[in-house]
């Protein structure tokens, strides 16, 4: 165990007596009467347990929780939220989060998940702070993850403008909508990069954040159960202080200039690394997305969607073949008491442009741009935050590397997913999620062999009627293979949902 997990620990005994008051106090708050419900302002309290046996807790109680999780076994956390949820159903609304979490055996003690507040006016939205989200097309309980935005890592404060949801253009009755936006911000992890890579390591500071996303779709389902969507989000890290392996301090600029490079991708001036004169100055990283949607009935349909990612020009356009990416088919069945959501994904990272790399120059005239590296970067600390990866967990997230080497590991794979729920009774609810990955390494530092991993998790979810605003969820999960090593756990998580009683109304 770390000094950084030693220190939260040495407080634990008085840390437990208060997070059991505020528990008992959280599960104490009487619920509105039956005949009222009051949903001005929602609050939850969250309690949740790990215990794992094996060499780190088991790969899906740590992934896809917006990092929520802990690699360290038996970890667990107290919750505490409240929200004010937008009404989507007038021209003018506003929303606002503050969702707070202390933890034990974590990346850190005290959390601040979501503090955020957004306005809509219309189709046109704003939102200030940190706030949890999802990829574009991805199940968010079934998918393994979206290629650029999975919800596997904690959110990234920033300011977003945009059209969130899908707005009608005017005058095609619905047949052709469009949806982007634009933000900047800020990671937060450069404290914890400082305690917890080794000494020595790569690790920035001060890091800033870009990203941008436009969409369209086409076809109105009310006349036709055909939709095609496609669209493309990029995103950029800049600014910030990196410090390379070789012990340099390089301070990157962060002038209104660079700001504008990090919006459209444009080369380093003077005052950047070589690499960063003869690239695309900080860590530019994209992803296609294209979906198909067959929906006959309204209780049923079928989803089809590919995702391709790329690190530069070369795969932003067509310049190789797109041979990496994510394909998925996800199929809502119409109500039965076996399996109402099924998700298969297949997910290819493993040629990268090829192995060479060579940006044109007086000894060697010819361009080659390949080894796109996905996920890391020669400067930046790579497409994480706090130690998880940002994108596509299979992509094993630099948080599981035991030598505290801030890069991911192995982004040379394949690997399918298939993730499975079903509803069989009323307030009972189940869900399975299965993967495997086959693994190279980097094509810079290339594993001693050809790893595989085996990932499995089974979860059921039960909110009893008599008890209003409880739940209680029961995970097992294991690893095998030797990319992780075997673990086995067991994910405890018990939950209360509430609403302040300010305004009431009939149900």
């Amino acid at each position: 165990m770390t000094n950084e997990y030693l220190k939260p620990m040495a407080g634990l005994p008085r840390r437990v007596g208060v997070l059991a008051a505020l528990v008992c106090l959280a599960f104490m708050v009487p619920l509105p009467a039956s005949g009222e419900w009051n949903d001005s302002i929602r609050w939850k309290a969250e309690l949740d347990a790990t215990f794992s046996g094996g060499r780190n807790t088991p790969f899906w109680l740590v992934n896809n929780l917006q990092g929520l999780s802990s690699v360290e076994r038996d970890n667990g956390y107290f919750r505490l939220s409240a929200f004010h949820d937008m009404d989507t159903t007038r021209r003018f609304t506003w929303g606002a989060g503050v969702d707070l979490a202390v933890a034990w055996r974590f990346s850190s003690t005290f959390i601040v998940q979501q503090l955020y507040g957004e306005v809509k006016y219309r189709c046109l939205s704003a939102m200030l702070g940190s706030k949890e989200m999802s990829g574009c097309f991805n199940n968010p309980r079934l998918s393994s993850g979206n290629l650029l935005f999975s919800n596997n890592s904690r959110p990234i404060p920033q300011l977003r403008l945009g059209i969130f949801d899908y707005a009608d253009i005017w005058g095609l009755r619905g047949w052709l909508g469009i949806k982007g936006y634009i933000a900047f911000g800020a990671f937060t992890d450069s404290r914890w990069q400082r305690s917890w890579v080794s000494e020595g390591g790569k690790r920035t500071d001060g890091v800033l954040f870009h990203s941008k996303g436009l969409w369209l779709r086409n076809g109105n389902p009310d006349k036709f159960p055909l939709t095609i969507e496609c669209g493309i989000e990029m995103a950029t890290q800049f600014g910030g202080t990196c410090h390379t392996l070789d012990g340099d301090v390089i301070r990157m600029p962060h002038s209104l200039k660079d700001w504008f490079k990090a919006v459209v991708p444009l080369k380093g001036g003077s005052d950047t690394p070589d690499g960063e004169k003869v690239n695309v100055q900080g860590n530019m990283v994209g992803c296609w997305n294209f979906c198909a949607s067959w929906t006959p009935k309204a209780d049923w349909s079928v989803k089809a969607y590919f995702e391709h990612y790329f690190e530069d020009h070369s795969q932003l356009y067509i310049d190789y073949r797109w041979r990496d990416g994510l394909w998925g088919v996800e199929a809502d069945l119409p109500d039965n008491p076996f399996v109402s959501g099924i998700v298969y994904e297949y997910i290819h990272m493993k040629d990268q442009s090829g192995p060479l790399l060579n940006d044109k120059n007086d000894k060697v005239p010819e361009q080659v741009s390949g080894n796109d590296n996905y996920y890391n970067h020669y400067l930046y600390a790579g497409w994480e935050h706090w130690g998880m990866g940002i994108g596509n967990p299979m992509v094993l997230s630099p948080l599981f590397n035991r030598n505290h080497d801030i890069r991911f590991r192995s982004n040379r794979m394949y690997g399918h997913h298939v993730g499975i729920t079903g509803d069989p009774v009323p307030g009972l609810s189940w869900r399975l999620l299965v993967s495997f990955s086959r693994n190279w390494g980097t094509y810079a530092a290339p594993l001693e062999r050809e790893m595989d991993n085996f990932n499995a998790l089974a979860e059921v979810t039960w909110r009893p009627a008599a008890l209003k605003g409880w739940e209680g969820t029961l995970s097992v999960a294991g690893d095998s293979g030797p990319l992780l090593g075997k673990s086995l756990g067991v994910g405890i998580k018990i939950s209360r949902t509430g609403w302040f009683d300010f305004k009431k109304r009939k149900r």
